[in-house]
């Protein structure tokens, strides 16, 4: 079995078109994700916890007002327990580490988040607090399946009864999720029993110590060291970034680079084409590639047209992903050699058709290399956009040996609450473009300077010319 991290509000629509097997991600089986995917019996049931700053005057869920701005995770149930049931709008955000870094960072007020995400974020002197939790029992948390796959989904049930028989479910949630179950609630089918579990209400009263209060707040500088220079986490994040992230960064760009210069130099042809047949489509093509956001296009070839091609594919993002980047890096080189082509003087083609050159061989050999030459720093910084656009496919989806630098850094920052494994693949992302940025000045300097000296082997230049002249 093969575990592949992807970005929540993308899972759903992933396990519709069989891109995964099974969706797991404390997933609520409300009526809406119905329409989209099957589910499982539940193994779990809704838990919700509120954090918030150190000091706060939050204190329940209650004391959320309209004024006050709450975090959540997009497309989560939090979301929606925020919007229908307390009535209130959150700020919303794309995965729990980044609304937990905000809460620390106090851009927010509170952070309404799933009990086991809070109790694994929330750390030792972090400047955040769990003081309140509630449950829901109105929907369950189970897997996902696709609607079509129901025999996956009644082997999953028979599985989950199985071990619910077995005393494994019990265990499994003595361990990780201690706490009393709601009134009414138990896991599996209806003919499973009632798992045997301890009364948890009174452990912890046997172990209760009193409250535990966070940490004496840090000072800004210091909370800023610790989230961005934690050295322990750069010596952990940098030799995946170098094995794995930086490897598929490469292949995805210098890829993508390769389709999109054929595309673009086929957009590029056709768009100073006389025939509308040609120019039109070229036209219409930059038009949609160039206008839609870059993580759209992405999601779209990737989820929408990932089914269609899995059999050649076995599923797998990575080559979706480079055609995704490969197809948008085509419409802006497109038009960057259009600009180039169409900036040499008319005379150059006139000239080569006059010596006898066809209009391709003319195109082919006179004009389109001066074109070239003209946009070289336009295409590189193409290129350069290309390279940082490829973090992009983490959206699809990719198991542990595809992730680029961008992924690499994030699983490390989802993992541990720190942005230093961040901060470590925008270095090796500087690593890569600056010196490209200085390669790009470089080469315009050269190009508009030209050859400042002749070099003495050079052979003698005669130039000629008929103007002027007259016949005799």
């Amino acid at each position: 079995m093969r575990f592949v991290g992807t970005d929540f509000s993308g899972l759903l629509a992933q396990v519709a078109s069989r891109r995964f097997d099974v969706g797991s991600s404390s997933v609520k089986a409300t009526d809406a994700r119905r329409h989209t995917v099957a589910f499982t019996n539940g193994y779990d049931f809704g838990f919700y916890s509120l954090v918030v700053p150190p000091g706060s005057a939050i204190k329940k869920f209650t004391d959320l007002t309209a004024g006050q701005r709450i975090g959540v995770v997009q497309g989560t149930v939090e979301e929606t327990y925020v919007v229908d049931t307390l009535h209130l709008q959150p700020v919303k955000y794309p995965d729990f580490a980044t609304v937990y870094a905000s809460l620390k960072t106090h851009q927010i007020d509170a952070w309404v988040a799933p009990a086991n995400q809070a109790s694994s974020a929330v750390r030792p002197n972090d400047p955040a607090v769990i003081v309140a939790h509630t449950f829901g029992t109105d929907d369950f948390v189970a897997y996902a399946v696709a609607r079509d796959n129901q025999p996956l989904v009644d082997a999953l049930n028979s599985g989950l009864d199985a071990v619910i028989a077995d005393g494994t479910w019990a265990e499994l949630y003595s361990k990780w999720v201690p706490r009393t179950l709601p009134p009414g609630w138990k896991p599996g089918s209806n003919a499973a029993a009632l798992p045997k579990l301890p009364d948890f209400a009174a452990i912890a009263a046997e172990h209760h110590r009193g409250p535990v209060h966070p940490a004496a707040p840090k000072s800004t500088l210091g909370q800023l060291r610790d989230s961005f220079l934690d050295w322990d986490m750069y010596r952990q994040a940098i030799p995946t970034l170098l094995t794995t992230g930086l490897p598929n960064t490469l292949i995805l760009t210098l890829s993508a680079s390769i389709i999109g210069l054929a595309v673009g130099m086929a957009l590029a042809v056709a768009g100073i084409s006389h025939k509308r047949w040609l120019r039109w489509p070229a036209r219409v093509y930059t038009d949609i590639f160039r206008g839609l956001p870059e993580v759209v296009i992405i999601l779209i070839i990737g989820l929408g047209v990932g089914p269609l091609v899995g059999g050649l594919t076995n599923n797998n993002p990575y080559p979706l992903g480079i055609a995704a980047l490969g197809l948008m890096a085509g419409a802006y080189v497109g038009e960057i050699l259009r600009s180039g082509i169409q900036s040499v003087d008319p005379g150059q083609l006139e000239a080569s058709r006059a010596l006898g050159f066809s209009y391709s061989a003319a195109m082919q050999l006179v004009v389109v290399p001066q074109g070239v030459r003209r946009v070289l720093p336009a295409l590189v910084n193409q290129f350069i956009a290309l390279l940082k656009a490829s973090a992009l496919v983490y959206f699809l989806g990719l198991i542990a040996n595809q992730r680029e630098l961008f992924q690499v850094g994030r699983d490390l920052n989802a993992q541990t609450g720190n942005l230093s494994p961040l901060v470590a693949a925008g270095i090796c992302y500087l690593i890569l473009t600056v010196p490209l940025t200085h390669l790009v000045n470089y080469i315009d300097g050269r190009l508009r300077r030209g050859r400042t000296k002749l070099d003495p082997d050079d052979p003698p230049q005669v130039v000629t010319s008929t103007i002027g002249t007259e016949m005799t």
